[in-house]
Parts: structure tokens; sequence; C-alpha cells
């Protein structure tokens, strides 16, 4: 039986998200400012004791900032440099020479695809967002149609293909072959992608109006002068580093001995940090100083491109720090109580604890460890549904409806430059498409492989 308290809980934290979006999107106030204040405001209708409730919060930005604030860093520092370099230019002709300009959609989603299997959603889209920008530019295409699909790929591969981090944590879980996933979840996440990317793309493309001028997107195009481009095989390798340092920091285990010093070095290499920062630095050799670009033309570009994404910084560790005091004031629990008080199919429930847990806290990794060590107790005494379809549908879950609660959001909303209503529009009803048609997909494949 649902007690009060939890139900009580539940219209609180609902009450809150709605209030939040009416204060930044029709009260036009400051959206860290208010992030801050609704979850101030939630903590205390919950009961939250007061000593506990800035840190509560404090600890939630902290926590997202500690890694976010160093991956945009460094992801901007690189995407600056190909975009002065002409290497986001160089790959932009070459995808529009390959695809066709009325293909880049498809482009993008392949691209995001590729880029996103090792690396979290965030470290994907900052090394991906000035090609998005400069492929926008160059054929004169709705932005949405360019970077939609593109963080499609990046969000379906971060939340259904191992070896990515959080859908590893999923297999591991509920001890899934690793092999068999990402065969299930290719043949599921492939035409998820074309649907919640290039398809809903070309949909809400036209209801949504961007302004003409983007202030990150400034950041990373030139200004129409010809120049010598590096070659394509160079500034891919240069985008690709920090990705295949993150694939063999995964793979570690498999290639050398737990504990080891070689082990210890690729994992030390392949740390999402790391793997940036040594890309950061070979994009300021290969693409700068190699092209003759002095250390003092280097060092501007590296400290002019920093100051815009302040805002978007701490946009993400305000919606982290409001995800935490929904945490902490016990709403969490209280969908999780929710949950396993409904009588539903095994894998429609590690879909819908995940999909809550998503909602609740704004983070997919959070959501599907979660959800998964609820459900994996429970998997080992049911039978009829193979552990790797269990972890699909678990990460599916865990990518729906991405709201203000969720770093991704805001990076998104930034980015784009877009207004709250139109980022929910496309980005959150983009990873809600992800999120069901993986669910559609994964039930439609558990008819035909069973246990």
């Amino acid at each position: 039986m649902i007690d009060h308290h939890s139900i009580f809980l539940l219209v609180s934290a609902l009450i809150a998200v709605i209030l939040l979006i009416l204060m930044i999107a029709v009260l036009k106030l400051n959206p860290f400012i208010t992030l801050f204040l609704t979850a101030l405001g939630l903590a205390v209708v919950t009961g939250m004791p007061a000593v506990g409730i800035v840190h509560s919060f404090e600890a939630g930005v902290g926590g997202a900032l500690g890694h976010i604030a160093v991956v945009v860093a460094l992801g901007t520092m690189l995407g600056k440099m190909m975009a002065e370099s002409g290497g986001a230019d160089q790959i932009a002709y070459t995808l529009i020479r390959l695809f066709g300009e009325k293909n880049v959609p498809w482009a993008m989603v392949i691209i995001g695809l590729v880029v996103g299997l090792p690396a979290f959603f965030e470290v994907g889209f900052v090394l991906l967002i000035p090609i998005a920008f400069t492929v926008a530019r160059r054929t004169g295409t709705s932005f949405i149609l360019v970077g939609l699909p593109m963080v499609a790929g990046l969000s379906v591969v971060h939340g259904l293909v191992p070896p990515h981090p959080a859908a590893l944590m999923a297999v591991t879980i509920f001890k899934a072959d690793v092999g068999r996933t990402i065969f299930y979840a290719l043949l599921i996440g492939l035409p998820t992608a074309v649907i919640a990317g290039p398809l809903y793309a070309k949909l809400i493309a036209p209801h949504i109006h961007l302004r003409p001028e983007n202030p990150m997107a400034a950041q990373f195009v030139d200004h129409g002068t010809e120049r010598k481009l590096p070659s394509f095989g160079l500034t891919l390798f240069t985008i690709l580093l920090p990705v295949v340092l993150m694939l063999v920091g995964s793979w570690a285990d498999k290639v050398s001995s737990p504990g080891s010093r070689v082990n210890g070095a690729l994992r030390f290499v392949g740390n999402d940090d790391m793997a940036l920062l040594i890309g950061a630095l070979f994009s300021f050799v290969a693409l700068g100083i190699m092209r003759g670009l002095s250390r003092q033309t280097i060092l501007k570009f590296s400290n002019e491109c920093i100051a815009p994404t302040a805002t978007i910084t701490l946009l993400v560790g305000a919606g982290a720090g409001f995800g935490r005091i929904l945490q902490d004031s016990g709403v969490s629990n209280a969908i999780i109580l929710v949950a396993l008080h409904s009588h539903i199919p095994l894998l429609f429930l590690a879909w819908l604890l995940a999909a809550l847990m998503r909602l609740a806290t704004g983070s997919s990794t959070v959501a599907m460890t979660t959800a998964a060590g609820i459900v994996a107790p429970i998997a080992l005494h049911s039978t009829g549904v193979r552990p790797e379809l269990l972890a699909i549908a678990t990460g599916a879950g865990s990518l729906i409806f991405s709201h203000v609660n969720d770093g991704g959001f805001w990076l998104v909303k930034e980015y784009f430059d877009m207004s709250i209503t139109d980022t929910i529009k496309t980005w959150s009803v983009c990873e809600t498409i992800i999120s069901v048609v993986a669910l559609l997909f994964t039930v439609g494949l558990s008819f035909v492989v069973r246990t």
C-alpha cells in the first residue's frame, strides 16, 4: 500500500517542476537562481532538515561540475582549434560531399552514433558541436535538422549500447552477455536513432524558429575567409583521438591484468578528462603550431572560448543540485515504491523504474544503475526474459523526457540557443521518442529471442 507521505512527495515534486518551467519560460527569471530557489522551496515543503538543505544542493552541483566543467572546457578548446584551423570546415565539406546537402541529417546521426559510443553524452556533444555549427552554416540548413540527429545518435549509444560506460553498468548488474547485448542494442538502436533523429527533426524543424545570431556558434565558425584547410585525415584523427583513448580505457581489463601497471595506465589515459586533455593538447600542436599559429594566438583562442561556457556550466550544475534535492527529500524512493507496487511485466518494470528515476534525478546513469539494481534480484527468480533485453529496456527508460534537472537539457538549450519551450519540443520529445521506440523494439525482440 502506498502511504500518504509518498503521494505528497510526488505531488510536491510535480508542482515544483511545473513552477520551475513557468518561472523560467513565462516570467523570464534567471534559470540558475530559479533552479536554486525551487530546489530550496521543495526541500522545505518536503520536510528536509534545514541544516542539510544547502549542503544537499551544493553536493549535487559539485558532483556534476567536477566532471562537466572539465569536459566542457577541454572540449570547447578542442572545438575552437578545429574551427579556427579550418578542420571543422574540412569535415563539414567532406560530409556534405559524401551525403549531399539533402542528406546532412543522416550524416549527423551516423557521426553521433560513432563518436558517442565510448563517450558520455556531454563529451560527445562538445566534440561534435563545432562540426554541427559549420555544417548548418555551409549548407544553409536549419540547425535543428543538423543538431537534433546528432544528439539523437549520441543519446542512443549513451543509453543502449555497451561498451558505453552507462550501458555497461546495466549489463554487469544483470549479468548479461556483453557481445549479445551489443548486437541486440545495435539492432534496436539504429532504427530508433533514425526515427528520433532525422525523421523527427524533419517534422519539428519548420515549427522551431531560431535566432539568426547564435552566440555559441560565433565561437566555432570562421567568417568566410578562404584558406588552406587541414587534411580530412588529420582532422578526423584529432576528433577521434579522445574517443579512441576512452574506448581503450573501457576495455583495459580485456587487454591487461586488473591491478597491473599497464591496466592502470590504460585506465588513466582512457579517463574522460585525460582523453580530452590529450586531445586538446594534440589539437594545439597539429591544428595550431604545425599550421603556423603562434603560441600567443593559441592562448587567445583557448581563453576566449571559455567565457561563453560559464552560463552553461552553472546551469548544468544547478540542474544537478535540483536533482540531488529530489533524491535527498525522498522523492526518488517514493517513485520506486509506486513502481514496485504495480504488478507489471518484468521488461516493462525495468523500463518504468528507470524512466521514473530519470524524471526524478535527471541522470540517465543514476536511473539505469538504480533501476537495474532493483530489478536484477527479481529477474533471478523469473523466467522468459533475457538479461540482455532487460539491460536494454533499462537503458531505454533512463533516456525518457530530459527536462530541467538534467545537465544535457541545458547543454542543448544553450548551444542551440533555444527557449525552454522549444528545447522541450525538440530535445525532450526526441529523448522520449528514443525511450518509447526502443522499449517497443525490445518487447518485439523478446518474442523472438527467448531464454
